[in-house]
């Protein structure tokens, strides 16, 4: 990764670029600005794109302004930021947003909190394409988070992993080949470190040593966009336990915003104690149901409350997850505390015990399940294998907890 600082940095490229912009400026019929115009904004705004390169004894002539990537980022960014729009096939100013370009710490938050709208904007389509591209909102988000959480320079190699995990999620790809998978990595990594320079050419990312870091600016633009407390502000200690699972427990002690929505620690629920979110759920206090909206489910409308309207410190609330297997939960408000400089909510502190498999028949299931993987004479044990995916059954064990892995997935709840 070319860490050199651009002649201009991001904020200033994008004043620069409106102002060219003007009273309007003619695109091109796909909507483009035009091959001339990209050459003189090329010196203009110092992006490094290179006109008709030559490679080897040979020039490739630059077709079109997409193919200078540095350029195409400016301008979708001013686009993202509605700096600028396009009407007819002419590249506009929003006059309304133009005050911004005269207030640098309003125009830099329009522009950070606008980046994770630019994935297919800038980043390589057709066969070079990383599934990156279509996933960039909550793998950006998450890359953000887990950079804020950490407080500390972080490998570039680990927040490739992140974008990995998120992107590829919605995916099936069991059936992919080595080599596949291999080109859909590479596109992955290139991609994330094609975003996080983007993130230093904003100022709110530094590289030293392959590891990004989050600048203070770059902190409190994170604070912001995630909805975190600022330090002081009051966190609640809850201890989520699922009831009923016993050979070992599994129970999280996870600090989240005390004006936590319920459809936000739903989201939380799932992520800490490791579900998929395939079932209904619905939150119980004794004497309402709280759930996603249903005409034919007698339901509140869980986005309308939150958290500390039914709970107070000490007191319980009951999730249930799954009306099949029937899971239930009991959340336990512990106690009120501050939020701290430095850390990132949702924040998973203690636990104990692995998620069940979702769709193993509840409590009484899970447990016939953990009997039969223990047996390997059991006659039902190559088929429970099979099931779950595994070729052996002590790859499976009910007592592995990972805080690490747990707050990982905290940052996308």
């Amino acid at each position: 990764m070319d860490h050199a600082a651009p002649k201009l940095e991001m904020p200033e490229q994008v004043r620069t670029f409106v102002r060219w912009v003007g009273d309007g400026r003619k695109l091109t019929q796909t909507g483009r600005v035009t091959l001339a115009d990209a050459k003189a904004l090329v010196k203009l705004l110092g992006t490094e794109d290179v006109i008709d390169p030559t490679i080897g004894d040979r020039v490739y002539r630059t077709g079109s302004s997409q193919e200078l990537l540095h350029l195409t980022l400016i301008v979708e960014w001013a686009k993202a930021a509605r700096l600028v729009r396009k009407t007819g096939n002419r590249l506009m100013q929003v006059k309304k947003n133009a005050r911004l370009l005269d207030d640098e710490e309003a125009l830099w938050r329009t522009l950070f909190t606008s980046f994770d709208q630019l994935g297919e904007a800038f980043l390589p389509d057709g066969f070079g394409e990383s599934l990156l591209r279509r996933e960039f909102a909550p793998a950006i988000r998450a890359v953000l988070a887990w950079l804020y959480h950490r407080g500390a320079p972080v490998p570039v190699e680990d927040l490739c992993e992140i974008t990995w995990d998120m992107a590829s999620a919605p995916y099936v790809l069991d059936h992919a080949t080595e080599l596949q998978l291999d080109h859909l990595r590479a596109c992955n990594d290139r991609d994330t470190k094609q975003a996080l320079e983007a993130l230093r050419s904003l100022g709110a990312v530094t590289f030293e040593n392959d590891a990004a870091e989050l600048t203070e600016l770059g902190r409190d633009g994170v604070r912001e966009l995630l909805g975190q407390p600022s330090p002081g502000d009051p966190v609640h200690q809850l201890k989520i336990t699922l009831l009923g699972v016993e050979n070992p427990p599994v129970w999280r002690r996870v600090l989240l915003p005390a004006a936590v929505r319920l459809d936000d620690l739903h989201e939380i629920v799932q992520a800490a104690m490791g579900w998929e979110n395939a079932h209904l759920h619905a939150f119980v206090d004794g004497r309402t149901q709280y759930s996603v909206p249903d005409p034919d489910l007698p339901y509140r409308d869980e986005r309308e409350v939150r958290l500390t309207d039914l709970v107070k410190p000490g007191g319980r609330l009951l999730y249930v997850y799954d009306f099949g297997d029937h899971w239930e939960h009991e959340i336990v408000v512990e106690e009120v505390t501050a939020a701290e400089a430095g850390k990132s909510y949702p924040l998973c502190v203690a636990g104990q015990g692995d998620c069940p498999p979702e769709d193993c028949g509840g409590v009484a299931g899970y447990e016939h399940l953990v009997e039969i993987l223990a047996k390997p004479d059991h006659p039902e044990h190559g088929d429970a294998l099979d099931w779950l995916g595994l070729d052996d059954g002590t790859r499976f064990d009910p007592a592995r907890f990972s805080l690490d892995e747990v707050n990982r997935r905290l940052l996308g709840a």
